[in-house]
């Protein structure tokens, strides 16, 4: 009876494992449909930051304060509402200013640019005048013409007549910075890595182990400068000098839009490729002030309303699932990517 009873309890606890298996593989693959479904169109997304940050102090204050504390505080609250809402009525208060904020975090593509554009071309259909857009811009830089986009992105605000702001709290380098120049206003924090104003490009070439394995490798082009260098073809003095002067050209095309943006550099002085912590980029006028996004957010958040964008793109259930060898693929291709091309 009691060896019955051993094999029926490793029986049962087998069962129960295998049921509780199939029940968590089942629950994370209907959680993956829901959100699949969820998610089955481009949306934007928009986020009151002052209802955040007012939670936050709520939070706090109903653990610190007594009850008359508490108390106290939610009268003063009151009576400053029921005083706004009545200079409101009366016309004798302006609207306040809404600030937009949006948020960029690079890659060598400058991938976020699709939803930055989407994001871009909703805000400025409600701009007002006193309104300001703020981007909180991360970046190393990446390819030319990527990030060359993501700059033009930026312009439409300026060109608009909307007050930009650049919010910069670990690094704008090379492509970021081409990105930040833009701006009315550029904050970073004291540490965050600024400027890189330069180009540059690296190319392997392995003809020398093709022809030891005596391999014959063809390149047929037509145009004299068609390809100047290549990873497989035996490079020559001529084409090396014609692609060294291509990379001299963006750096002047570089050069020149940083100082169309943001005159007051000396650019000569800081277009030598080099990068500079914060309050040293302040100091050369790459930046017009040290602080970080959070206290720059929450210090306008007393005089302004602040909405976050994010502009989320439509992900299908088969995304979903191959995101991994998607990424991995990215990476690959990233890696070729930058063996080849000019990078600023």
């Amino acid at each position: 009876m009691t060896d019955f009873l051993l094999q029926y309890g490793l029986f049962l606890a087998k069962t129960i494992t295998l049921a509780a298996a199939v029940f968590m593989v089942l629950a994370g693959l209907f959680s993956l449909i829901r959100e699949a479904r969820e998610q089955s169109h481009d949306h934007l997304q928009i986020k009151n930051i002052n209802d955040r940050f007012e939670l936050m102090a709520d939070t706090l204050n109903h653990q610190l304060l007594d009850e008359n504390e508490l108390k106290q505080l939610q009268k003063t609250r009151k009576a400053e509402d029921k005083a706004k809402e009545k200079a409101a009525k009366k016309g004798l208060q302006p609207p306040r200013p809404r600030l937009f904020s949006l948020g960029f975090d690079g890659d060598l593509n400058a991938t976020p640019v699709e939803s930055l554009r989407e994001e871009i071309s909703a805000v400025l259909q409600v701009a007002r005048k006193e309104d300001e857009i703020v981007l909180r811009l991360e970046s190393e830089g990446g390819l030319v013409h990527s990030y060359g986009l993501a700059a033009s992105q930026l312009t439409r605000i300026r060109d608009r007549k909307i007050k930009l702001t650049v919010v910069i709290d670990k690094v704008a380098a090379s492509g970021g910075y081409l990105m930040a120049c833009v701006a009315d206003k550029i904050i970073a924090a004291p540490f965050a890595i600024i400027g890189s104003i330069g180009v540059v490009a690296q190319i392997p070439n392995f003809h020398r182990v093709l022809k030891k394995n005596e391999i014959d490798f063809e390149l047929h082009t037509a145009g004299q400068y068609k390809r100047t260098l290549t990873m497989f073809g035996e490079n020559t003095d001529e084409g090396r000098e014609k692609f060294r002067e291509e990379l001299e050209e963006t750096h002047q095309l570089f050069k020149a839009f940083v100082t169309e943006n943001r005159p007051v550099l000396e650019i000569d002085k800081v277009a030598t490729g080099e990068h500079w912590f914060g309050t040293r980029a302040l100091s050369l006028r790459l930046i017009d002030e040290i602080k970080t996004s959070d206290d720059y957010l929450l210090d306008r958040s007393k005089d302004a309303d602040i909405y976050e964008i994010n502009y989320r793109r439509r992900q299908t259930l088969g995304d979903r699932l191959s995101g991994g060898l998607v990424k991995l693929g990215m990476g690959l291709r990233g890696g070729v990517e930058k063996a080849w091309s000019r990078q600023v």
